[in-house]
């Protein structure tokens, strides 16, 4: 199983090259993307994400003193906007009471410890958790999605009842513990799901897993 995880990334990134994921030019912007991304697409997250910079309030210290009601307002583009403008205030008073609203200070502990205090948060699950720690924190934590899911489930790889933590442990025993390898194999996956593994109607001819 490991060796075929490992033929997996080899064959992706002969096929792809390197993504260059995440797409954000900070990590506090991957932190705002891994929580508005939750239930919608990435398209309606850029435009919450360019209406929130359009206001000014662009960073820890602005958001935080932004009333909620207009927080949910400028990101109403990406849905569900009420509940993520309440999760993004939970993290950001998480972050100043922990971390003073400083990423390098929060980069300086380790990853179990962080993982802990994301997942203790309201609107954090483990996908969005380990989102903000691998692309944010630069942790090296493999971040398991729907696409993984669907990719490894058509290779018969994993099984229906696989958990999450099953499924993202596969990887994390298979390949060396380097937050770049994750991160890259992850967008590969991305890649590889949009452009062939499609849900309804995959391009399994075509697919450089063929």
């Amino acid at each position: 199983m490991s060796r075929k995880i490992r033929a997996i990334y080899k064959k992706l990134f002969r096929a792809f090259g390197q993504q260059h994921w995440w797409p954000a030019k900070s990590g506090f912007e991957v932190i705002l993307g891994a929580i508005l991304t939750q239930n919608t697409s990435w398209r309606n997250v850029q435009r919450a994400l360019l209406q929130l910079k359009k206001s000014g309030n662009f960073s820890p210290a602005g958001l935080k003193a932004l009333p909620l009601k207009e927080l949910s307002q400028l990101i109403r583009p990406a849905g569900f906007y009420n509940f993520k403008a309440a999760y993004i205030k939970e993290f950001l008073k998480f972050f100043f009471k922990e971390y003073r609203g400083s990423l390098p200070k929060m980069r300086l502990k380790n990853k179990d410890l962080l993982r802990a205090q994301l997942l203790s948060l309201k609107g954090i699950g483990p996908e969005t958790a380990d989102s903000i720690l691998l692309y944010a924190l630069d942790k090296p934590v493999f971040v398991v999605d729907a696409y993984t899911r669907r990719i490894l489930s058509r290779h018969h790889l994993i099984k229906p009842q696989d958990s999450y933590t099953d499924i993202q442990g596969l990887f994390e025993r298979s390949l060396e513990q380097d937050s770049k390898m994750f991160n890259e194999y992850h967008a590969l996956l991305v890649k590889l799901a949009k452009d062939y593994c499609l849900k309804n109607k995959p391009k399994c001819q075509l697919c450089p897993l063929k």
